[in-house]
């Protein structure tokens, strides 16, 4: 234990961890990982307190034009049901959102062209003229540069693109040729440029990833300095390439969601959805390894039932245990509360 807590104060205070430290981090397990999650969890509790920041998503889109092979969601799955949200529902449900209290609406969606740059300026432009305090993000994929400086100037506040791995020669192992590795890369750079709040992240387990795919990831995060991170366990979807392979492991997602804490400890950083598909107390364990951020699904029903990026995904269906009224209670058991604050880094 005395070893775990030495590596955690050094990388701490430096801001450096040798692959070697990092590899024993993320190889520990029981009282051991405790020691960890417990460091970074108090990192996270002397930031933001006991209370966690609450995100409505709210799914738009089920058509993506990308062949992501992890993805239910890919273009060549004849099996996925495409559906999309109209201007006046989305408009409808960033409502239901602020009636709940919720300060931040996350619109997520695949790489859908029927989102042009016109048409999201008119939903953007009408959420912040009814709700001005909200915040916007939008996790809607790689788009051209100019459309992110656009979608900054109509009030955007954050964007969420994942870069999923940051080694090339494992993202051309996850993603057709059509897609660029450096263009993601380049795509991160500019949302970080232009002033968003910036949010980048990873799978934890996807297919052929090696640790030291993670400890570069780490990096990358220690110099990009996002204000954002997503961190999930890979989980197989029944309509991809990738349907045989293992799912990501709960503690491996833990113990990089601590050491990431460790690493900036004002980051914004989700316990996400997935992790709560894996695990019936994922995402309280998410928040006991250091996150502070909680995304429950606020969206229309025809999205949640379709929007299968991977199987068994929690928040399907309204009346469910991801709905936003049962999180109270679920964090007050683990002594936690919700914060009313729209939660932008600080």
């Amino acid at each position: 234990m005395i070893k775990t807590l030495n590596i955690c104060e050094q990388f701490y205070k430096t801001k450096e961890i040798s692959f070697e430290d990092f590899s024993y981090l993320m190889k520990l397990d029981g009282e051991e990982a405790e020691v960890l999650h417990a460091f970074a969890r108090e990192l996270a509790v002397k930031n933001f307190g006991k209370e966690i920041y609450i995100r409505g998503l709210i799914e738009v889109s089920t058509y993506c034009k990308n062949n992501c092979y992890y993805c239910g969601l890919r273009f060549a799955n004849k099996e996925a049901k495409r559906v999309r949200l109209s201007k006046e529902e989305i408009l409808d449900l960033a409502k239901h959102s602020v009636d709940l209290g919720i300060k931040t609406i996350v619109m997520q969606g695949g790489e859908d062209e029927f989102y042009s740059l016109e048409y999201l300026k008119e939903i953007i432009g009408e959420i912040k003229e009814k709700f001005s305090d909200v915040a916007i993000t939008l996790s809607l994929g790689e788009r051209d540069f100019k459309d992110f400086e656009v979608l900054k100037n109509m009030g955007a506040d954050r964007y969420l693109l994942r870069h999923e791995t940051y080694s090339k020669s494992h993202y051309e192992r996850l993603h057709p040729s059509s897609m660029s590795f450096q263009h993601r890369i380049d795509s991160i750079l500019k949302l970080k440029e232009l002033g968003f709040q910036t949010g980048c992240g990873m799978m934890v387990g996807s297919p052929y990833q090696e640790l030291e795919n993670l400890y570069e990831d780490l990096k990358f995060i220690l110099k990009l300095k996002p204000e954002m991170v997503g961190i999930g366990p890979f989980i197989p979807q029944h309509d991809t390439p990738f349907r045989d392979f293992e799912g990501g492991k709960l503690r491996d997602v833990l113990n990089i969601l601590s050491i990431v804490r460790i690493a900036d400890e004002k980051l914004l950083l989700p316990s996400t959805t997935a992790l709560g598909s894996i695990d019936d107390f994922g995402r309280e364990k998410g928040i006991l390894a250091g996150a502070n951020v909680l995304m429950p699904n606020v969206g229309a029903e025809k999205l949640r039932k379709n929007y299968k990026l991977y199987d068994n995904k929690i928040g399907t269906e309204v009346q469910n245990s991801d709905d936003f009224r049962g999180l109270e209670e679920k964090l007050r058991k683990i002594g936690y509360g919700i914060s009313k604050l729209r939660g932008d880094y600080k």
